[in-house]
């Protein structure tokens, strides 16, 4: 069960927020093969709260930025990892006309027998964020803390 957070800069329509998060389920479900009913998600606006570098790895964005955290459970391929930022990015500049700079994906994997988070287990799980910009994918892990 995927957990998707959307956050928005600025306000956007409640048809662009819903638009937004329907490409970004309909490209997990093509890509990392999750039910169409498996949908959970959370959309944020910010003004000034969103704070993002407009031209870190030398990639130009503007305020129409979309950051996108998706926490599941580990055990898909790098392969399909590509898939679905390649698949979210293309899916929103196509439908939602949201430039591919601007989009800005974080990946969270859950590692553990039942892919949850726990917190209560001495064995700590590892969590390893993948964070997608165009042409650039970088794996970070780090132990959950308690």
């Amino acid at each position: 069960m995927p957990f998707v957070q959307i956050f928005l800069k600025n306000s956007r329509s409640h048809k662009e927020r819903h638009g937004i998060a329907d490409c970004v389920h309909r490209a997990m479900v093509k890509a990392i093969g999750i039910p169409e009913g498996d949908r959970f998600q959370i959309i944020t606006e910010h003004e000034a709260d969103l704070i993002y570098d407009p031209d870190y790895l030398k990639i130009q964005r503007t305020d129409g930025i979309v950051v996108i955290q998706i926490t599941m459970a580990s055990g898909r391929t790098v392969t399909q990892k590509k898939a679905l930022f390649k698949n979210i990015a293309e899916l929103l500049t196509a439908e939602q006309g949201v430039r591919q700079e601007d989009v800005f994906i974080n990946l969270v994997e859950v590692h553990g027998k039942t892919g949850l988070l726990e917190t209560v287990s001495r064995n700590m799980p590892m969590r390893r964020h993948l964070t997608w910009q165009k042409d650039n994918c970088r794996a970070n892990d780090s132990h959950i803390a308690a």
